[in-house]
């Protein structure tokens, strides 16, 4: 789908211009990224671990309803533990899942905001966070980092 099959091949074996690969703080931003996603994976496993002491010291209203929210939170924790340490690979999928949770993150910041029992403490917790790793994911020589190339497609 991003191949450039139409273009000669001398074409595609050039660099883009501008596009050394080595980018200054390019370094920085893939352990920056790999770090917020290892601090997020550590939340949600302390998440996992509350909602479940907290499933044997109270009383819920509804044990069903509860069983649910830990089952969800639960592979919610098991995905940011999985791209995490694909973000440490650079597998090229870890990308995309990344940026999924940080939207699924920034939604959950917004709700955070409003409403009657607004927290803007976890809102912000959350909200920047999720803008920092959606724009280092997006930078240029960060997408590249994670980029397959066409020699491991091919293999």
């Amino acid at each position: 789908m991003n191949r450039r099959d139409d273009a000669p091949l001398d074409a595609r074996d050039a660099p883009e211009p501008g596009v050394s690969g080595r980018e200054p703080g390019a370094g920085a931003a893939l352990v920056v990224v790999s770090l917020l996603l290892f601090l997020e994976a550590a939340a949600m496993v302390a998440l996992v671990i509350w909602l479940l002491a907290d499933l044997f010291v109270l009383a819920p209203s509804s044990f069903a309803t509860a069983i649910a929210l830990l089952v969800l939170v639960v592979l919610g924790a098991a995905w940011v533990v999985a791209v995490a340490f694909g973000s440490l690979r650079r597998a090229p999928w870890s990308r995309a899942a990344a940026i999924v949770w940080q939207i699924l993150q920034l939604s959950v910041a917004v709700g955070a905001f409003q409403g009657l029992f607004a927290r803007p403490d976890v809102g912000w917790v959350l909200l920047v966070p999720a803008i920092t790793v959606i724009g280092l994911l997006l930078w240029k020589p960060v997408r590249l980092a994670y980029a397959r190339t066409e020699d491991e497609g091919a293999a």
